[in-house]
Formats: structure tokens, sequence, C-alpha cells
């Protein structure tokens, strides 16, 4: 009796940790028909899981994909299909929906056996102008307690110690069950898991924050969860958060940063740590905008500043408004950037900081 011998199949990842985490799953499936290999030099097969966030993240995968096609066989899944037709362009690549992917329970190839990345939700509450991923993903459904608390017990006893939780929006996560919970709810039944362990709660928008902010901070004095709180403002300018439909106000963001550093000072807690999100260029904003994004910045102070450009993404409302210069945006860009630097002196001032690990 003959046996075939097992094609070789590399995995490549963008975007966020939950898109790592789908590949850690799709890893695991795909490993009973294929062999996992560590390069797409060795592979006969490369299975992409894409990001839609960014116009630039579209362009480095358009470019991967075009190396390394037709010489290999490509399989594509993630947020990047539903926003574009890749197929026009590649025609031969295999087109995977994975947005019914089942992400807890699963058996895992991890990326690094002591990470474990744990998706608490898929979707999102909100309608941001300018943001495709909710095109992919979808409306917000939550997991439940109980399937989260037993993914965490899973990662632990396998010997995780240090547990990312994750999704396109922490911070509303559990508003869409019946009953109603939040956050901070699923916070405090998690650190009573027994073990070696350190939760990092990722991305959190601010207008769901605010709603259970006591209840966030007073579960945040547990010794199992790290310091840290990853906001997006997103901009500094009131004006332009609702242009861009973003749920919070300015001063939503500047009162739990406030609170945070009240309650978690960096002079007692080392890893006390904020970190925010900035787009430049936003179609609608001003010079005046702009200038009170900056003024936000030098009086929060974040240890982390991720700046992006305003991508123009298909399908979205903001694709139909009139671009800023790019010219114009570059500046604005610089003089973000040399403000944060001007903060972070201990930075590499030839480094831009642009992604957050959650993102």
């Amino acid at each position: 009796m003959k046996y075939s011998k097992k094609k070789k199949l590399f995995v490549k990842t963008y975007g966020c940790q939950a898109n790592i985490n789908d590949s850690e799953i799709l890893a695991a499936k795909y490993a009973k028909i294929y062999k996992i290999v560590d390069s797409e030099n060795e592979a006969d097969v490369i299975l992409l899981n894409s990001c839609s966030v960014k116009n630039k993240t579209q362009s480095k995968i358009i470019h991967y994909i075009g190396k390394n096609y037709p010489s290999k066989e490509i399989i594509i899944v993630g947020c990047l299909v539903k926003t574009i037709d890749v197929k026009k362009q590649f025609p031969n690549v295999k087109i995977v929906d994975s947005s019914n992917l089942k992400r807890l329970g699963q058996e895992l190839v991890r990326k690094d056996k002591k990470i474990g990345i744990i998706q608490i939700s898929q979707g999102c509450l909100n309608e941001c102008a300018y943001c495709a991923t909710k095109l992919a993903r979808g409306e917000l459904k939550s997991y439940s307690i109980e399937e989260i608390k037993f993914e965490l017990e899973e990662a632990v006893n396998g010997g995780c110690t240090r547990i990312y939780l994750t999704s396109q929006d922490n911070g509303c996560w559990g508003f869409d069950l019946k009953p109603r919970s939040d956050l901070a709810t699923l916070l405090s039944a998690l650190v009573y898991v027994k073990g070696n362990y350190k939760i990092r709660v990722g991305m959190m928008n601010p207008q769901y924050v605010v709603k259970f902010l006591p209840e966030l901070l007073k579960v945040f004095e547990s010794n199992r969860i790290q310091k840290f709180i990853h906001i997006p403002v997103q901009s500094g300018s009131n004006k332009v958060l609702r242009a861009m439909k973003r749920g919070h106000s300015v001063e939503d963001f500047v009162k739990i940063v406030e609170k945070f550093r009240k309650n978690f000072p960096r002079s007692k807690f080392r890893e006390s740590t904020i970190a925010t999100d900035i787009i430049i260029g936003y179609p609608t904003e001003t010079d005046e905008d702009f200038e009170k994004t900056l003024d936000l910045i030098r009086k929060i102070k974040p240890e982390v500043l991720n700046i992006s450009v305003f991508s123009s993404r298909p399908g979205t409302a903001a694709s139909k408004l009139k671009q800023l210069s790019s010219e114009f945006i570059k500046k604005r860009s610089k003089k973000l950037n040399d403000t944060y630097l001007s903060y972070r002196p201990e930075i590499d001032k030839r480094k831009f900081y642009t992604s957050c690990p959650e993102r």
C-alpha cells in the first residue's frame, strides 16, 4: 500500500492578537492534512491569515501574495477577503471563510508556548465611519464566562504564564448577553482560577469602560491582572470623534486615564501602562482639531502611543469623504511623533510606533 507524502504548509499571520489565535487554531486543524513548517521557503502551501484594518497592511499582504504566487498554493482566510476581491488579481488562490471558526475549546498550535491568547468575543457594537473590521467580523457575540474560564484553565494547565484577553473590543464584552454583563464581572471570575499566570486585558473602547469603571478599577487591584490598559481615543477633538462615529468623548477618555493613574501610579506599580491610538488625517480633521490632539497627548503622556495615518477602506462611510493631502498628513504625523518622543527620551528616535500587541 502506497502512502502519499504530506505537503508542507506555512502559516503567515497579519493583524491583531485575535488573528494570531485564529492561526493557532487553524494550524492545529491543517496539521491533520499537512506538515507544518517554519518558513515559506520550505512550504508547498501557504495559509495566509489576513487583516483589513489599514491600506498599508493590505499592500503588504498583496505584495506577499505576489512574491509567492503562483509558485506556491495559497489559502487565504481572515478579514481582507471580506473587504476586497483578492481573486481578481490572483485567480488561483483559495479563499476560506474563517468567520464561523469556533474560537474556544479547540486544539491549538501555540505561537508562543508561554502565552495563552483567549478570544472573549467576536464582532463589536461600534459603527465607526472608517472601520472595515466591523464589515468582516460583524455584530458582537460574547462568549460565556464558563467558556472563557475553561479556556483559561486549559492554558494555565498547559504551561501558559501570560494570558492575553482579546477581541475586536474587550470593552463591550457581555453587553449582548442575557442578563447583560460586563468585563469587570468577567475578570472577577477569572482571577480565582488557580495557577502561575498574569492576565493582560486587550483593547477596550472608552464609551463602554466608563459604564463600569469603578468595578473595573477594583478588579484590577488583583495581582493576577497586569496594570495595563489600551483605550484608543483616536483624536483629541470631539468634533472629529463625532465625525468618526466613535461613541465617546475626549472627556470620557481623560476620566478613565486619570482614575487609572490615581489608582495605579507608576511610582508604586512599575508595570502601570496606558496605551492609546491616534488616527492622523481623518478627512474632517482641521489644524485646530489636530492641535487639540497634540494638547491631549501632552497632557496625558501615554506610555504607548500607536500612531496611524487615516486609511480609506472600501465599503466604509469615511471612504466617500474628500481625503486630506498626503503632505498635510505626513507633517502632522511627524509632529505628533516628535511630541511623543519628547517625553520618552529613552525610546530610540528612529522608531515610529504604530502598533500595539493587542491590535
